[in-house]
């Protein structure tokens, strides 16, 4: 599989890489300057058949088209809002992703991120670092999550880890997608205001599309409430974010635990001097174990191509 070049677009998990320079003809364009990448694509264009790409990047029609010999994507996500699914199929060129080994993750950050928010865990520990505890005394009361109305928008694999969870803490468990599953013991609602109407804690675990992008509005964030804390862990494009800056300032909406932001790396300010959200880096897939799993995928994908196989997790 020498002979077979994928190019990788930016730097990413030191095993990832290592494995694909074992087998396969790796090029890096994260390795050329960014005012030389035009040039390093056009050197390479009749040569390259994959490309491995991350969410945060995917691969837009400009890319694709610049790479005539392009057969198959690997994305080492599981999210491909980012890559021109239609100009893909147009091609024919072969798209997979990593669903199912990151699961379990970010299911976990989205429990973490909703019990940080409410008991402020991390404004706990800032207050014992700063000597606080002793000059001021015991922190101020925060507020409990076990037994707390969890709504999750979408319920897919990550939804139902959420579910899970969530039932060991008590928490009644409702949802909102397009069409209503089959899940006894949780609640149904037809539209995401309604979800947030009833819920104290509203979490986004939907995949990214036309139909998703900012589900969050103004309208749910209302419905959610001065009590209620939003946690998002899909894509940052699923909430309105000045809408959501909006309403953490005003106290329309009261907390919110975010993995996930419309202009990443850039958070927005506002949301860096607030004392009721707690911000992660975009990590709920962030362990080695996972990051490890994942790249595993992405290579038992395109060996299968190679190897005129079937694709282990064929998206196109």
């Amino acid at each position: 599989m020498e002979s077979f070049t994928v190019l990788m677009l930016r730097a990413m998990d030191d095993y990832l890489e290592q494995e694909l320079g074992c087998r396969f003809r790796l090029l890096r364009l994260c390795d050329s300057p960014p005012d030389r990448r035009d040039d390093f694509l056009r050197a390479h264009a009749g040569s390259v058949r994959a490309i491995v790409t991350g969410g945060g990047d995917g691969a837009d029609a400009a890319l694709i088209d610049a790479l005539p010999g392009l057969e198959i994507i690997a994305s080492y996500s599981v999210g491909v809002d980012r890559v021109d699914l239609a100009r893909c199929r147009e091609r024919g060129i072969r798209v997979t992703n990593t669903p199912g080994v990151l699961t379990d993750d970010v299911a976990d950050l989205a429990v973490g991120l909703a019990m940080a928010t409410l008991r402020r865990i991390p404004q706990a520990d800032s207050y014992v670092r700063a000597g606080q505890w002793k000059d001021k005394g015991y922190y101020p009361l925060t507020t409990k999550f076990s037994g707390k109305r969890v709504g999750i928008i979408g319920l897919g694999r990550i939804g139902l880890a959420i579910a899970k969870r969530v039932q060991g803490f008590d928490c009644p468990v409702s949802y909102y997608q397009r069409r209503e599953q089959t899940h006894p013991g949780y609640t149904y609602y037809p539209t995401v205001v309604e979800l947030a109407r009833n819920s104290d804690v509203l979490v986004v675990a939907c995949s990214l599309n036309e139909q998703s992008r900012r589900i969050v509005d103004r309208e749910v964030m209302e419905a959610l409430g001065p009590k209620g804390v939003l946690v998002n862990i899909g894509r940052g494009a699923h909430v309105d974010e000045p809408e959501l800056v909006s309403a953490l300032v005003d106290g329309r909406l009261g907390g919110a635990g975010l993995d996930v932001f419309a202009n990443e790396p850039n958070v927005p300010e506002a949301l860096l001097e607030l004392d009721n959200v707690v911000l992660a880096p975009h990590m709920a897939s962030g362990t080695h174990e996972t990051r490890t799993a994942m790249a595993d995928v992405v290579l038992a994908n395109l060996e299968a191509h190679v190897l005129k196989k079937p694709l282990l997790t064929p998206v196109v």
